[in-house]
């Protein structure tokens, strides 16, 4: 079955960089650094709390990790500068590999045979890669509350993205929401990796960006984000939004 008309459709969700948790063999090698674990380049904060509604939403499969994306980070391709944090990249390589063999390899396998089942099996596989970005970096303030990522070349990656924003808007008109932004969906990227593995007839890859400003647990505007996030990505898959279809 080639044709993406004649799929059935399932889900899946990842969040890369959902914890701050540095195993105890590599504790030393950030002693002093909490500060450091604790901010937006330790992980993404709200990035897992969203990937949880999102996965009981769509009954999609939830791969997560909690592991700090400064020991590695899975977003991030083998060779890639920062992969690891600096403390990382001073150890032995056969440790980084060990790294690598240990926190990186089984997370990106794991999701590479959910899809590559799902696909066999004559599905069409809607990811959603949760994270979330700091208001602030290197100075300039980001000028977005929610950003959708995608490939501009995959026809149903922008279709859905137009549709989920459109919906938003609809739904909540004072965020805003910007299409690949504050990163482009064709960056470096666990999504971009995959768009080479899955042809876009059966793959399609968004990565939501949350600005952190409005990560605050426990306050009902938070809630209030995260279900507008659920309600409107449903509406855009049902083709109920403006867009949709």
């Amino acid at each position: 079955m080639s044709s993406a008309s004649a799929r059935s459709r399932c889900f899946l969700v990842t969040c890369e960089h959902g914890g701050n948790r540095i195993p105890p063999r590599y504790r030393a090698c950030f002693a002093g650094q909490e500060a450091l674990l604790h901010s937006h380049r330790g992980y993404d904060p709200g990035a897992l709390a969203m990937a949880h509604e999102l996965a009981r939403a769509l009954s999609a499969p939830l791969l997560c990790a909690r592991t700090s994306r400064l020991l590695v980070d899975l977003n991030r391709s083998p060779g890639h500068p920062r992969l690891h944090a600096e403390a990382i990249r001073r150890l032995p390589e056969a440790e980084r590999r060990a790294i690598l063999a240990r926190y990186y390899l089984p997370f990106r396998a794991r999701a590479e045979r959910q899809l590559a089942a799902a696909i066999a099996a004559g599905q069409r596989v809607v990811h959603v890669s949760s994270h979330s970005f700091t208001p602030v970096l290197d100075g300039v303030v980001r000028q977005a509350d929610v950003g959708l990522l995608y490939d501009p070349a995959r026809a149903g990656e922008a279709a859905l993205c137009r549709a989920w924003r459109a919906c938003l808007k609809r739904r909540a008109p004072a965020l805003r929401v910007r299409r690949n932004y504050p990163y482009t969906g064709t960056s470096d990227g666990f999504t971009a990796y995959l768009r080479r593995r899955f042809d876009a007839d059966c793959y399609l890859g968004i990565e939501l960006e949350l600005n952190q400003c409005l990560v605050a647990p426990g306050r009902k505007a938070w809630q209030r984000l995260r279900a507008d996030l659920v309600a409107t990505l449903l509406q855009a898959l049902d083709g109920d939004g403006p867009e949709g279809g």
